[in-house]
């Protein structure tokens, strides 16, 4: 689903087919009234055009590059995707560990 939402923000077109793994699966998807036999498109797993995706590296990936600590904080490499629009964001954000500390006694004294 998650594959299928970015897919559908960059208008692709990915196929597929359910693929019961054992008997068990096989009997609660027939139950279930799946047709095993249908190839799904990206509107089958993705209902609507109001599709946004997003995703944060935690570890270095072919994608993302995962958190990176510093002293002073982390750094964070996220990606946001919009269907509507088609707008695609590539996000760098820097956290300051100070000021986590300023919020985190904040919303202590705040009762939050």
């Amino acid at each position: 689903m998650i594959a299928a939402c970015a897919l559908k923000c960059l208008g692709g077109a990915p196929l597929g087919r359910l693929y019961p793994r054992n008997e068990r699966e096989r009997r609660l998807a027939l139950e279930r009234g799946c047709d095993l036999d249908q190839v799904l498109t990206v509107d089958d797993l993705v209902h609507g055009d109001r599709v946004c995706f997003a995703a944060t590296g935690i570890t270095d990936g072919e994608l993302l590059r995962g958190v990176r600590f510093s002293s002073r904080g982390a750094v964070t490499h996220s990606l946001s995707m919009r269907a509507p629009s088609g707008t695609v964001r590539v996000i760098e954000a820097e956290h300051r560990f100070s000021e986590f500390n300023a919020i985190s006694r904040y919303a202590a004294v705040q009762g939050t």
